[in-house]
């Protein structure tokens, strides 16, 4: 039986750490099921490094990866979304897009880790607990069963992914 393909979107400010690891781990976690792309309100001119490098160290394809503004998704010629998360850690702080429409959406914030100052060994920490969290999120949220959830429950789980999904063992 064909299955539609559900397209994600990850959106955070500067689309160039957060939001792009959530779209390279939704590709590889949900090929067949889902289709991620990432975008922010305010992107960067190019990725982090250490976004790159360690997308490339666990062996994920990065060589579609860019930043990118969320208003190539809002036109007509978009891809249609059914579901947008945002991925940035606290609106209060800093400013976290918003995406009017018809998708079903969630809040998984997350500190950016583009944002760590310390060491190389620190920064690179901060970018790999950064995909821990987020690898834990998807794969939960890949291994719903979407068509037996209604919109309420289902809206309900995806909250939940983004609160209680953050343990080191998870």
């Amino acid at each position: 039986m064909a299955q539609d393909i559900k397209n994600v979107l990850f959106l955070c400010t500067g689309n160039s750490a957060r939001s792009l690891i959530a779209e390279a781990v939704m590709n590889r976690e949900g090929l067949g099921r889902f289709r991620a792309f990432s975008a922010g309100s305010e992107p960067k001119d190019a990725p982090h490094p250490h976004t790159i490098e360690l997308l490339q160290k666990l062996n994920h394809d990065t060589s579609t990866l860019r930043s990118k503004s969320w208003d190539e998704f809002a036109g007509p010629d978009a891809p249609h979304m059914d579901f947008v998360f945002t991925v940035c850690d606290n609106a209060a702080n800093e400013p976290c897009p918003f995406w009017p429409g018809q998708p079903i959406s969630a809040h998984w914030g997350l500190p950016d880790p583009a944002a760590v100052t310390g060491s190389e060994a620190e920064i690179g920490l901060a970018f790999l607990d950064t995909y821990r969290m987020l690898r834990n999120r998807i794969s939960i949220f890949v291994n719903l069963p979407l068509s037996q959830l209604s919109g309420l429950a289902l809206q309900e789980k995806l909250d939940d992914i983004g609160q209680n999904t953050d343990k080191k063992d998870a």
